[in-house]
């Protein structure tokens, strides 16, 4: 019983070992492009606001979702690049929560907005969240090259899904892409609880 025992705690203590950690950046061994997108699918931080920005783009028919379709990833890769030449690693945890909050919300009110608007708030994002990108890269000492499977993944996915809500015709769909906006504004509300509270 004794041997069964101490060999329960050996395997339990080596699979509790701690490894290499990587705050923020996730590492496939494949190159610092699949790195990069693997990044946006492992990250919600990144990951919702992308989903709630072409669910917003879609819900504003097909010209709003092929300027978010554009602008988002491209700014994406600016704000990083600037990110990346800055140096900086500070990450404040609020810009994700408003992010998720504000885009959240306009999903979930569902309210007709102009292209140019919903044009402007994909920059607004990519800037913001591609800028924290490429300094978490930089402060790891990464490749910058990584961005280009960021924005690359954010693309595709903005296509898929801004295309997705853009092809709803029936009532209820409307109204199930709705929910889920209200879904990631309560994400949003409670990161930045989390955040406000000083335990982020």
């Amino acid at each position: 019983m004794k041997r069964s025992a101490l060999l329960a705690a050996a395997c339990a203590a080596l699979t509790l070992w701690p490894a290499t950690a990587h705050a923020h950046l996730v590492t496939t061994g494949l190159g610092p492009v699949y790195d990069g997108i693997s990044h946006l699918f492992m990250t919600f931080d990144d990951l919702l606001p992308v989903v709630a920005m072409a669910l917003l783009a879609g819900l504003n028919g097909p010209t709003a979702g092929r300027r978010a379709l554009f602008g988002l990833p491209i700014a994406w890769l600016a704000g990083g690049v600037a990110g990346y030449a800055s140096g900086a690693a500070a990450q404040p945890a609020w810009i994700a929560a408003l992010s998720f909050l504000a885009l959240g919300i306009l999903t979930a009110a569902d309210r007709r907005l102009a292209p140019a608007l919903v044009a402007t708030l994909a920059v607004a994002l990519g800037l913001g969240h591609g800028w924290l990108n490429g300094a978490s890269i930089a402060a790891a000492g990464r490749e910058a090259s990584g961005l280009v499977g960021i924005t690359g993944a954010i693309f595709i996915l903005t296509a898929l899904v801004s295309a997705l809500v853009v092809s709803l015709r029936r009532p209820w769909t409307r109204i199930a892409v709705r929910v889920a906006g209200s879904w990631i504004a309560a994400i949003g509300l409670l990161l930045l609880g989390w955040t406000l509270s000083g335990r982020a």
